[in-house]
This record gives structure tokens, C-alpha cells and sequence, in this order.
């Protein structure tokens, strides 16, 4: 009996958030067809929609009890994915006066969301391992697609995708370790990993806008992104031993 109730409500829980994702992707392709035209938004709904049928599916591998799933916030943190699916939309959308501040607005909005959601958790006290989950998964999605669209748009040196790989390469590192038997540690604690995470989240949605010139933004990023790559092979030195 017990097990059927956590099925329905898994099956209630992924089947709301699908709608939801549906729903998110039509009113997306309605507001891009009005501000762009038909051809921008069918281009804006295939990248969204390859996005956002991911992060339904993370949450559907990832759910054992549906209620943790419509806890406030974890909640939050979805909106948080559907925002950064919104921003990756635009990846084969051109930059049309009309949606130039749409990326940076999406993207910069889910940063918000993120210190919304880990504050909510703790306050409730309702603090999940899918909610931690969700968090990384959406906190690594956000660096791979925000960037990915500042290429497109001219607004990110190619260079700048060296953070987006260094999470993957990183995580890949691990596991190549881990199916060879080979030791892995704990990964150390440290004082300037998050921070630095916070420049880099605000660098983008700075860059996204249209605000700065490409001139200032490019160069800057080679110098910005230069410490939390140090700091991502710092933290695969460290927890294989080597450091």
C-alpha cells in the first residue's frame, strides 16, 4: 500500500511538472513568434524543449517520494530550470532588438531564484537530497547553456567555454577514477569556491546584457574566468591525491 502511494504521488509529481514544462514551452513560442517571427520561435522551442524535457526527466529519475518534488523550495529551483531553458532557447535565435535582454533577464533571474531556494530550505527546514540535486544539476546546467548562448551572440569569447567543459571534464575525471578502483577523496572545504561561482554567475548575466561593449566584455572574461579554472584543477588535485 505504502509503495502505491509513493507511485502515484511520483506519478502526480513529474506528470505537474511536465505540464507545466509543456506550458512553458508554448508561451515561449507564442512571446518569441510575436516579438521575432515564426521561424525565431520554432528555433527558440527546439532548444528550450530539448532542455526542458531533460530537466523533467532528472527530476523523474531522481524522485523517490512526489511530495518532496512540490515543497516550496524545491519548487523554486524548478522554476529556476525553466528559467535557464528559457535562456537557452536562444541559442539559435538571432539577437533581435526585441529579445536582446531576454537571455540576461532569464538567466539573471534564476541567480536570484538560487539564493531563494537554499534560504527558503533552511528556514522550513525542509532541506532534501533531491533539492541538493536539483541544485547542482540546475547550478551546472546554467554555466553550460547561458554561456553557450553569449558565444552565439558575440557576447562571450569562445575561450569562455573552458568553464562550462571544466565542470564536465571534472566530473568525468571522477568517475574514470571511480570505475578503476582508483581512490577518490572527500572534496575539501573551501572559502573562495562559492564566491567565485557567484562572480562568474554575475559576470554572465552581465555579459548577456547589452550593456557593456563586446570590446570591455571579452577580454574581461579571459581574466575572470582564469581563477575558477585554477580552482577546479585545484580541487581535482586535491581530492585525487596529488595535492
Amino acid at each position: 500500500m505504502r509503495e502505491y502511494v509513493y507511485e502515484r504521488r511520483w506519478v502526480a509529481a513529474t506528470g505537474t511538472v511536465g505540464v507545466v514544462a509543456a506550458s512553458v514551452a508554448v508561451g515561449g513560442w507564442m512571446l518569441v513568434a510575436g516579438a521575432v517571427d515564426h521561424t525565431a520561435a520554432n528555433r527558440w522551442v527546439l532548444v528550450a524543449g530539448v532542455v526542458l524535457a531533460y530537466e523533467v526527466g532528472y527530476l523523474a529519475y531522481h524522485l523517490d517520494d512526489g511530495t518532496a518534488a512540490l515543497a516550496l523550495p524545491n519548487l523554486v529551483t524548478l522554476v529556476r530550470g525553466g528559467l535557464y531553458a528559457a535562456a537557452a532557447g536562444f541559442l539559435l535565435v538571432p539577437p533581435a532588438p526585441a529579445v536582446r535582454w531576454a537571455p540576461a533577464v532569464c538567466y539573471g533571474t534564476g541567480i536570484v531564484l538560487d539564493l531563494v531556494d537554499g534560504r527558503l530550505a533552511r528556514r522550513r527546514g525542509r532541506t532534501t537530497d533531491l533539492g541538493a540535486k536539483l541544485d547542482l544539476a540546475f547550478d551546472t546546467l546554467g554555466f553550460l547553456v547561458a554561456p553557450l548562448v553569449g558565444v552565439a551572440w558575440g557576447r562571450l569569447p569562445v575561450a569562455y567555454l573552458s568553464l562550462s567543459a571544466a565542470r564536465y571534464v571534472y566530473r568525468a575525471g571522477i568517475g574514470w577514477r571511480k570505475r578503476r578502483g582508483q581512490p577518490v577523496s572527500d572534496l575539501p572545504e573551501s572559502r573562495v569556491r562559492r564566491p567565485l561561482a557567484a562572480l562568474q554567475m554575475g559576470f554572465i548575466t552581465v555579459a548577456l546584457a547589452p550593456v557593456l561593449p563586446v570590446s570591455v566584455v571579452h577580454p574581461l572574461a579571459l581574466v575572470v574566468v582564469a581563477p575558477s579554472l585554477a580552482v577546479f584543477a585545484r580541487d581535482y588535485l586535491a581530492v585525487t591525491g596529488r595535492r
